[in-house]
């Protein structure tokens, strides 16, 4: 593919990824909680989840959904109402730093949650479907291009989670002070609830 195109990408792509999202919040969250390793795990749920969306939109879901506003509305309603579910059990947590939920402690949870986070957000359907295209050049053979794009893609998608739940656990040592865990949680559960309202009232 067209080497400066792919430059233009990679630079796009990394400053996309590493602005916070529901993603990157949970992966810190979790870091914090279960530390970079074991978070490893909802990371894999999330790029599963991000996979199946990129597939979706090359199915033409994306373009189903820009045409109808009812069924696009209806899933940011429903994504957004699981990240203010998520608020509510880091709100909960207090002075702890293991969520009321005592099944996020293992591995399938924390896939599942990794996973569910992902599809919350039916503007990333939208957003594949808009901002990959833009990067392929038409008069080259287009399947390695959408090889390399989408590679690159998620090695850059899967350094940031690393580096959000690396911060995360880095994080945790300090917490361990007089009411951080307490203002940690709150500050998490209020990240969740304004990231689920802003995805809920969104417009495309």
């Amino acid at each position: 593919m067209n080497f400066n195109l792919w430059l233009i990408f990679l630079a796009t792509t990394l400053f996309i990824s590493a602005t916070p999202g529901p993603n990157m919040l949970l992966m810190l969250s979790h870091g914090v909680r279960y530390g970079w390793q074991a978070t490893l795990a909802t990371m894999a749920g999330a790029i599963t989840g991000l996979a199946i969306l990129i597939g979706l939109s090359a199915l033409g879901v994306g373009a189903i959904l820009a045409a109808s506003v009812t069924l696009f509305t209806a899933l940011k309603i429903v994504g957004g109402l699981y990240l203010v579910y998520l608020g509510v059990q880091c709100w909960r947590a207090g002075d702890t730093l293991r969520l009321p939920t005592r099944e996020a402690d293992s591995a399938k949870a924390r896939y599942q949650t990794g996973l569910a986070v992902a599809l919350s957000n039916p503007k990333a359907i939208l957003f594949a479907g808009a901002f990959l295209p833009q990067f392929i050049d038409l008069n080259l053979p287009q399947g390695m291009q959408w090889a390399i794009l989408l590679s690159s893609f998620f090695v850059i998608e899967v350094s940031w989670q690393i580096a959000y739940a690396w911060g995360g656990n880095r994080l945790a040592h300090w917490l361990q002070g007089a009411g951080r865990i307490r203002f940690f949680n709150r500050s998490c559960g209020a990240a969740f609830w304004l990231v689920g309202g802003m995805l809920a009232f969104a417009r495309k």
